[in-house]
């Protein structure tokens, strides 16, 4: 059995949607952030950069949001074989979203990182303008492959879950999305919340009854998101 190394709402929300969406076991441990725990000797040794989330596996443990997700669908089939027609598809946009997308948002939700405190402003309007065009491009891909970006899927799992976090990072923040614009990722939140295992995750991680079509910020039965 696996073991989904976890905090609520954080990129580990991404593989425990795809595991409960296959019906694949696993366990999860908590990486409680309140205590920093994602800095400790123990987690540390399971990925050295002390990112959440890690997978556990029988071959070893696993980091990396997008390597996860690559290494679960090789193994339970989840994603076009090596040969299939659209296995370059597949591929293309898992590192889009894992390499830019995702990397792109997370600058948002840690702006004092990356700009100086009289910049944080033109940083936001920059970073989100990029990010609108990100899911622009998102939408057109889940308009025209819709086997890849279905809901429980990798792909459509992924980016559901970046327009949640979108609506919802840094609490202080300006909010710049508005999904009703990207008629194929709004169809994909809502595919994705009538998923018979999206309520029972929601509802061990605090996300609320809704929590891609209309998200709140999370209240979560243990942990820290931040």
């Amino acid at each position: 059995m696996y073991t989904l190394h976890y905090a609520p709402d954080n990129a580990s929300l991404i593989v425990r949607l795809v595991l409960d969406g296959a019906g694949i076991p696993y366990r999860t441990a908590l990486v409680n952030r309140a205590v920093r725990a994602q800095d400790g000797p123990a987690y540390r040794r399971l990925n050295p950069a002390g990112l959440i989330p890690v997978l556990e596996t029988p071959a070893g443990p696993i980091a990396e949001t997008g390597a996860i997700l690559l290494w679960l669908a090789d193994t339970h089939r989840l994603g076009p074989a090596p040969e299939a027609a659209d296995r370059l598809a597949f591929l293309q946009w898992l590192f889009f979203l894992s390499n830019t997308a995702h990397a792109d948002l997370r600058q948002i939700f840690h702006p004092h990182h990356h700009a100086p405190a009289d910049g944080l402003a033109a940083h936001l309007e920059i970073l989100s303008a990029r990010m609108l065009a990100h899911f622009a491009l998102l939408d057109a891909a889940a308009a025209g492959l819709p086997r890849l970006f279905a809901a429980a899927a990798p792909l459509g799992v992924y980016t559901v879950t970046l327009t949640r976090w979108a609506a919802l990072y840094p609490p202080d923040a300006p909010r710049w999305l508005d999904l009703a614009g990207f008629p194929h990722l709004l169809a994909l939140a809502r595919a994705q919340e009538a998923r018979v295992e999206t309520p029972v995750t929601a509802r061990a991680e605090g996300l609320g009854p809704h929590p891609f079509t209309r998200p709140e910020p999370p209240t979560p039965p243990e942990g820290s998101v931040l």
